[in-house]
């Protein structure tokens, strides 16, 4: 017996951000394209809308004239985040919306697309994620709404609730590994050239970006360096001669300028690439701890133990 076809209803309001609706829907191209029986709709309440960046998107159908079912998945995107004001729509949307609601639609919103689900009171007393400039904004509006702060995305019965962008990836990658397995999700993920699956409990912010918010060039160069030989030893006055400065000068402007220390910057980095590396990769522990500079893996275990309160084969799992 064939599978019944499942729709993903991609609803585009005004003023959306392609990039948000792009990305999401290229995972489902590639997993369409691998054999999955999804069909890809798009849906507004006008048949042509302007994006945030000016490109128009035509061709789109009425939503009213849908039905979206327990197999189905919905996904409300929403304009900038430097937009003043937020996408808002007519009645008949938003019963529109709690109709998939009922029928036990799989909803998903992407960056300031909970604000619709927000307005149509989905999110009440449910957790939800937003992008991090939005939060003040989202418990202003929405006081009943609960926000997950600094995560990727947030699951809430049937409601799916991410940071927008590149997480609205994250997210549909995760709803396939949900329906279609882990193997499938990884496959697609190739396919995208997609550096690695994230977790919802990463950081909005990368670590990689963190403690950078600074115009100090000698600093900056500092902390490149250390990014990109976290498996070399080095010593405050190896890292002040790369730089031209003393290793006293080093320290303090280092502090000054990221608001911590050397130390804790390498720890910092050398917990995310050991973490990444024992959930993406097949190395050994005792590899692993030699990429991120360490000589032995208890020097690594006692590392992730103190900071994470984990195990590494703890961690290894946690994609399993």
């Amino acid at each position: 017996m064939k599978e019944k076809i499942k729709t993903i209803h991609f609803y585009i309001p005004s003023q959306v951000t392609i990039l948000d609706v792009s990305g999401v829907v290229q995972v489902f191209e590639e997993a369409v394209n691998l054999g999955l029986n999804y069909e890809l709709q798009f849906i507004s309440n006008h048949s042509s809308i302007q994006s945030s960046s000016g490109i128009e998107l035509s061709a789109l159908n009425d939503f009213k004239e849908t039905n979206p079912t327990k197999e189905d998945f919905v996904f409300i995107f929403g304009s900038s985040t430097r937009k003043i004001t937020y996408p808002k729509e007519d009645k008949s949307f938003y019963d529109w919306l709690l109709k998939a609601n009922a029928n036990k639609a799989t909803i998903c919103s992407v960056c300031t697309g909970a604000f619709l689900l927000a307005e149509s009171g989905l999110l009440n007393n449910k957790s939800c994620t937003i992008h991090w400039d939005l939060i003040d904004r989202m418990k202003r509006d929405f006081p009943h709404v609960k926000i997950d702060e600094n995560t990727l995305f947030t699951k809430s019965d049937n409601i799916y609730t991410c940071a927008g962008v590149i997480t609205g990836i994250d997210l549909a990658l995760l709803l396939i590994e949900e329906r279609h397995g882990k193997q499938i999700a990884i496959e697609v993920a190739k396919e995208l050239v997609v550096y690695k699956r994230r977790l919802a409990t990463d950081e909005q912010q990368s670590v990689y970006v963190q403690n950078r918010n600074h115009k100090d060039e000698k600093i900056h160069a500092a902390q490149d360096w250390i990014i990109q030989n976290l498996e070399k030893s080095s010593t405050i006055d190896d890292l002040a001669e790369l730089v031209f400065v003393s290793p006293r000068n080093l320290t303090r402007t280092f502090k000054k300028q990221t608001g911590i220390t050397i130390a804790e910057y390498r720890t910092k980095l050398r917990i995310e690439k050991a973490k990444n590396l024992l959930i993406y990769s097949d190395y050994k522990v005792e590899h692993i701890a030699n990429l991120c500079g360490f000589k032995t893996s208890k020097q690594l275990r006692m590392l992730l133990e103190k900071h994470l309160e984990a195990l590494p084969s703890e961690i290894k799992n946690k994609l399993s």
